[in-house]
């Protein structure tokens, strides 16, 4: 299993890099689009959608997408500053309000509707955030992913050795609060380390602690959907790993987040002239 899960990463992580930063910004955003439309028809799967729905849920999402990403015209630019306008706020108020709500009840949603609305939330404020952040600079995305995979890896080992403390027991009995510990001290060291490098202000720790508290979360999310869907992992695409929404699960409750925060001038504007 570790091997397979090793050889996966050895493909993923190069590829993921050069995409990262050769990729022209549609075809990025193109690429980003097509990982979003496979983490919704995973999500479709444990909402357990209806053929119809989930294809036509799917179409919806992708026609969407392609028109934002490759439409012309001040009224698709319009369109652009609108979804990113709207979609991380929405992000926001979901994750810091909606989401432990949900985590704390454990609330099975069966109605079709919520769900694809909870599924739309989940995944495409993502894409607006892998988008919108990589075209500011690809080493602003890549430092604030760094952030999730750094939280999940010395969570993982430091649940793994020191674990006593469950930390949701009933969603993910796997977790514990040493493994919370352990990510926020890793990720208190990497933001230390960033501002020696770069000398940037100190403040970003703060910062990133915040990201790594709301990456748990969406782990924990995810973990509750899948657990009250029967499924151990969210799909099959990535041997070793799961499937795509396993491997963004902390990035679905940070990145909008983050995303949102470094906007704030662009926010502050809007309101300005609105005024």
């Amino acid at each position: 299993m570790l091997k397979t899960r090793l050889l996966t990463a050895a493909v993923l992580i190069p590829a993921f890099l050069l995409a990262l930063f050769l990729l022209p910004e549609p075809y990025w955003s193109l690429l980003m689009l097509a990982a979003s439309i496979i983490g919704l028809w995973e999500w479709s799967n444990m909402a357990g959608f209806k053929p119809a729905v989930k294809y036509l849920y799917l179409a919806a999402t992708a026609l969407g997408g392609v028109l934002l990403t490759f439409g012309h015209g001040p009224e698709n630019a319009f369109l652009q500053e609108y979804a990113l306008f709207w979609g991380l706020p929405v992000a926001a108020l979901f994750w810091i309000v909606l989401a432990p709500a949900w985590l704390m009840s454990r609330a099975r949603i069966r109605n079709v509707y919520l769900m694809l609305l909870s599924g739309w939330i989940l995944v495409l404020p993502l894409w607006l955030a892998l988008v919108s952040l990589r075209a500011i600079t690809p080493w602003i995305l890549l430092a604030v992913m760094l952030v999730v995979w750094i939280a999940d890896s010395a969570a993982y080992f430091a649940g793994k050795r020191f674990g006593r403390h469950k930390l949701a027991v009933h969603i993910s009995p796997g977790k514990t609060w040493e493994g919370v510990l352990g990510a926020l001290v890793a990720v208190g060291l990497y933001g230390w380390a960033l501002c020696v490098a770069f000398n940037l202000n100190l403040f970003i720790i703060p910062g990133f602690l915040i990201l790594a508290v709301f990456s748990i979360m969406g782990d924990l999310f995810e973990s509750l959907i899948k657990r009250q869907s029967g499924f151990k992992d969210s799909g099959t695409l990535l041997p070793g790993h799961g499937g795509v929404l396993d491997r963004v699960d902390g990035l679905t409750s940070s990145l909008p987040l983050a995303a949102l925060f470094l906007h704030l001038p662009l926010y502050y504007q809007a309101w300005m002239y609105s005024a």
